[in-house]
């Protein structure tokens, strides 16, 4: 068989990070794919191993605007797949309108599903996006051959949108690179932490509204106001909720003592600052799955956690879960990891515990046995002739 993949709209972030880790650890000879063919913009396929199975497909029109890549999606993807003599569609950006099938959709953004989340964006162009995406997600959804999840709570949050679907439905969890797997450190005593050597809390995410880094500022802010030696390191590109948090840095620190703002930070260098760090915090009310989440808990880090969305699948027993939107909860979460070391010895040992669960290779393994059924499932169908 012989695999498609559009890329089309897979640009930065987090889909990028799947389709490299993905192709990286596939073996997709063992699964009855001779060959898979990824259409995609220059640096996306910039990113993706070279592999004697692989074929990258660069079109200019990828480069440009989202506009010109839906018509491309629209108007040429179809009938590139099918030249190519594509057996299944794999398409991981989540909205399609080519027609192609069979087609394999991914769902990788619950916000567009999650109106209570979507709505903090209040009168905007990115309300109106996630609006959007929300009717060509469920569309694609609806029409095509299978759906891939990426955790139970996706499923659940998606279907109640979307109703039943006709096609398969599976649920894959992403991996997590073995660079960022180190073992629990021996945990400080409490007074251990002082002015000179504080604990160290480390919050990795972009800036964005359902992403509430301003409430951790606050709660470290109170932890201080309280006599505790606490620092907060935030890295993360500023998205929507910079404004915010600029807002609360200059009221509560705004000789910048205390929370230091790293902005982004490469992925290739993520887990150096896993490596400096005494707690990790994790405050997102919005995950299809939580990939930082389970990079911190891989990195051997007692995890004070959000308690909405995936978070409890992922982490389970394994953090001190908190409200993300009340800084008081969030501080009572931190001092309560800060004030017993055996307490974080135990939920970091249970986090890397769990997090070796979640492994590139499982996830390719998984995604390719489940395209190849899919694939073995449809003959040629007429439809992908006209």
């Amino acid at each position: 068989m012989i695999l498609g993949v559009d890329a089309s709209n897979i640009r930065a972030g987090g889909g990028v990070t799947h389709l490299v880790e993905l192709l990286k650890a596939a073996d997709p000879m063992s699964h009855g794919f001779k060959k898979v063919i990824v259409w995609g913009n220059e640096k996306t396929l910039e990113k993706i191993h070279e592999k004697t199975w692989l074929y990258k497909l660069h079109d200019p029109m990828l480069d440009r605007i989202l506009p010109i890549r839906i018509y491309w999606q629209r108007f040429r993807l179809k009938a590139l797949a099918r030249d190519a003599g594509c057996d299944v569609l794999l398409i991981p950006g989540g909205s399609d309108s080519s027609g192609f099938k069979p087609a394999v959709a991914m769902s990788r953004n619950l916000l567009p599903f999650e109106w209570r989340e979507s709505r903090r964006y209040g009168l905007s162009w990115m309300t109106l996006k996630l609006q959007l995406l929300r009717i060509t997600q469920t569309r694609t959804f609806r029409r095509a051959s299978a759906v891939i999840f990426i955790t139970e709570h996706a499923r659940e949050v998606v279907l109640r949108v979307t109703g039943t679907l006709k096609g398969r439905t599976t649920t894959i969890y992403h991996g997590i690179d073995t660079r960022f797997f180190t073992s629990p450190r021996p945990q400080r005593a409490a007074e251990a932490f002082t002015q000179s050597d504080p604990c160290r809390i480390l919050y990795v995410s972009i800036v964005d509204v359902y992403k509430h880094q301003w409430h951790v500022a606050e709660a470290v802010a109170c932890l201080r106001a309280a006599g505790f030696h606490v620092v907060l390191d935030l890295v993360g590109p500023p998205a929507y909720g910079m404004a915010k948090l600029k807002d609360v840095l200059k009221r509560v620190d705004p000789e910048g003592e205390f929370i230091t703002y790293r902005g982004a930070v490469p992925h290739a260098q993520l887990h150096e600052h896993y490596k400096a760090a005494d707690i990790g915090v994790f405050a997102s009310s919005c995950e299809a799955f939580g990939q930082i989440l389970t990079e911190a808990m891989s990195a051997g880090l007692p995890m004070a956690c959000s308690n909405r969305s995936a978070m409890r699948e992922l982490l389970a027993d394994a953090g001190v879960y908190f409200d993300p939107e009340s800084p008081d909860d969030i501080a009572q979460a931190i001092q309560c990891l800060m004030q017993s070391p055996d307490l974080r010895m135990q939920k970091a040992q249970a986090a890397f515990t769990r997090a070796s669960n979640f492994s590139w290779e499982r996830c390719s393994r998984e995604t390719f046995q489940f395209l190849a059924e899919v694939g073995g499932q449809h003959s040629p169908n007429s439809e992908n002739k006209n």
